[in-house]
């Protein structure tokens, strides 16, 4: 099994260090590393470092750093705006997609959303994406920590301009022909993906989007629920990218 990884704001200069505080409580306590065991430090900016436990306090881990690396990041990048669905399916959708490969996503509060984020509540739930982000990179041990966008979230108008400045731009939808395991895709930029809500996209939503640049398309015969969707589309972009 691979060595778990840790998120630190910073990774260390010097040859040794203490992990402290929520992840050294995770790795001491949760974990239950012991002296001599490896494991990953990264700073969620591509910055990695691996480092050998020396000792076990209370909630905390002596390390002696062994090594330093550095991820670039992906280009093309994978940008997917997630249609805000209700109960815990964008946690669900946030969490796979962290785990395939998404470089960024877009909370979208779409017309047919059940769910609206406003006020607290909305800075609540998109505080509960980006955790959920953070805590399955650490699972898929990725250097790289998923921005999650939105303040708290994203209009239809706001995506449709992301979508104008990007070098591709699909929209997944069920009456599309173009399917996306054939679609054009660039060397580099960055990658557009939109996904629905359980209600679906507007036809108002879909000219929009095709207005900026955004072509429909189409997975296969099935419809994938809005917390499936994306994760299936980012394993056909990763797959064709040749990430995997």
């Amino acid at each position: 099994m691979s060595a778990p990884l840790f998120l630190v704001e910073s990774l260390p200069t010097a040859d040794s260090m203490v992990l402290d505080g929520p992840e050294g409580h995770h790795a001491a306590t949760v974990q239950r590393l012991r002296v001599g065991e490896e494991l990953l430090l990264a700073d969620g900016r591509g910055g990695t470092a691996t480092a050998v436990v020396t000792a076990v306090g209370r909630g905390t881990l002596d390390l002696d750093v062994t090594g330093r690396g550095y991820v670039d990041a992906a280009n093309p990048r994978l940008v997917v705006v997630q249609g805000i669905a209700k109960g815990d399916r964008g946690e669900l959708a946030v969490q796979a997609m962290t785990e395939v490969g998404v470089d960024e996503i877009v909370p979208w509060a779409a017309a047919r959303s059940v769910v609206q984020w406003r006020g607290d509540r909305g800075v609540r739930a998109r505080g509960k994406w980006v955790a959920t982000a953070r805590e399955a990179a650490k699972q898929a041990r990725r250097a790289w920590l998923p921005v999650v966008a939105g303040a708290p979230d994203e209009s239809t108008t706001t995506v449709a301009r992301r979508i104008a400045g990007a070098a591709a731009g699909y929209v997944l939808h069920e009456e599309a022909t173009d399917r996306l395991t054939t679609a054009e895709l660039p060397e580099r930029g960055e990658i557009v993906l939109v996904v629905g809500p359980e209600g679906g996209i507007t036809p108002a939503e879909l000219s929009a989007f095709r207005e900026a640049g955004a072509r429909p398309v189409r997975l296969g015969p099935t419809v994938l629920r809005t917390s499936t969707a994306g994760v299936a589309a980012l394993a056909v972009l990763t797959t064709r990218l040749l990430r995997w």
